[in-house]
């Protein structure tokens, strides 16, 4: 029987001997060894008992997951509150795909998808719609408290709300999500703990104008990799309010943050909770810093390497959303294509194009005329997982354009700015 290093309460105890049954024990055990490597003293009680998983893929070779999830469904055990997951890698319907894809998504990729979608929902996925990298989007409803202590993956998420809604958790991994929301407590260390969420990076943004938020959030986590970066300046463009505009563009901020780097949580001066709570004394004394101009943005937006096939190859298939869009997004950038098909004299868009977003954001947005228009535009609406799609060696072929850093990070896609994005879009030559 392991010894645990940090002392436990004895609740937490009892689980780890056995009292509530061998599988609950063996979870337990695994929450603790986690909570040892890194030092925790104690386990803590996750306060908002939903969860939210990464692992939303049935890949054949992932054996271990599915015994372990069939482990604990004969046990009995799933998460008392439920929980979201990450996107679906597959959608044949709004994402084209040829014969010999689908041999290889079906077959070799997501040979398990369906049993394994089937073993989530008997651990305790809270809908089948609940698939989504955005969970805490209004419509989605997995939104947590400031303050809350969580048990989530999904490196996107986990920076969304820590620093956006205030709540706390750590960068987990596949499982660890899964098991510390079945035994309802994590570990406290890192970002969980008051001194782990001080800054020891001061960013000032010094832009002429509002910086791509992807860029910035890419330059930021290059920098400051698996710190807490306090960001100065960007209130200037998003305000004091944490108003719909700018929960999307932190949204898609933060993910460049943790996939370009490793940031778990940041603080924006004058805007975020804590840091309109306890402004500077969130920040070390000797805190590290780093300026961002317009040319340091620059900089780091040429550094992003062309990983196509064929270089000069024109776009072929353009995804928009990763992480999923949210509502206000679907609407701008409706407008924006519509608008911008009107003016080059389009109808409809001159690359094959998918938007991303929640189950129930498309479900939301489809009650608009945005959505009508944007359809008849050739644009498809989708919930897929791009980064997903694109692990098919076939699709590697493809010359794939995104707006998305995190996309851009973990695959071949190719990086373009939301105004060059809507050039291609109708029709123009994109030079870079």
């Amino acid at each position: 029987m392991y010894e645990p290093q940090m002392q436990l309460t004895p609740e937490q105890r009892a689980i780890l001997d056995g009292e509530s049954g061998e599988v609950m024990a063996k979870v337990m055990e695994t929450v603790v060894r986690f909570g040892d490597i890194f030092g925790a003293k104690r386990l803590v009680k996750v306060t908002h008992g939903e969860g939210h998983l990464v692992t939303s893929f049935g890949i054949g070779l992932l054996k271990p997951l599915f015994s372990t999830m069939d482990r604990l469904i004969e046990a009995g055990v799933k998460v008392p509150e439920g929980f979201t997951v990450d996107p679906r890698p597959l959608d044949y319907r709004n994402v084209k795909c040829s014969f010999l894809e689908k041999i290889v998504f079906d077959h070799i990729l997501y040979s398990k998808q369906q049993m394994y979608e089937d073993q989530l929902l008997k651990v305790g996925l809270k809908s089948k719609k609940g698939f989504s990298c955005a969970c805490y989007l209004d419509e989605v409803g997995n939104i947590p408290s400031k303050g809350d202590i969580l048990s989530w993956a999904e490196s996107s998420a986990v920076v969304y709300a820590n620093s956006v809604l205030g709540a706390r958790c750590n960068r987990n991994s596949g499982m660890l999500d899964l098991f510390g929301s079945i035994v309802g407590y994590v570990p406290d260390f890192g970002l969980v703990t008051d001194e782990g969420r001080k800054a020891t990076w001061k960013v000032y943004v010094r832009t002429t104008k509002k910086p791509e938020a992807q860029v910035l959030g890419s330059a930021i986590g290059m920098k400051v990799m698996e710190a807490v970066p306090y960001v100065y300046g960007l209130d200037r463009f998003l305000g004091t309010t944490l108003d719909e505009g700018a929960k999307s563009y932190l949204k898609d901020f933060g993910a460049a943050t943790a996939s370009n780097g490793a940031v778990g949580l940041y603080h924006i001066d004058g805007l975020t909770p804590e840091a309109k709570e306890l402004g500077e004394a969130l920040v070390v004394p000797d805190a590290a810093e780093y300026v961002i101009d317009d040319a340091e943005l620059e900089r780091v937006y040429r550094s992003y390497p062309n990983m196509w096939k064929k270089k000069d190859a024109s776009p072929e298939l353009v995804f928009i959303g990763c992480p999923h869009l949210s509502f206000e997004q679907l609407r701008s950038w409706s407008h924006d294509i519509v608008n911008g098909l009107e003016k080059s004299g389009r109808t409809r868009v001159a690359v094959e194009t998918v938007m991303t977003s929640a189950p129930d954001v498309v479900a939301h947005f489809r009650t608009t005329s945005e959505y009508d228009a944007l359809v008849a535009s050739g644009v498809h609406i989708s919930s897929i997982c791009p980064l997903m799609y694109t692990n098919n060696p076939l699709t590697k072929k493809k010359a794939i354009a995104t707006n998305s850093n995190k996309l851009r990070t973990y695959s071949i896609a190719r990086y373009y700015k939301d105004a060059e994005i809507l050039d291609i879009l109708c029709g123009k030559e994109v030079k870079r």
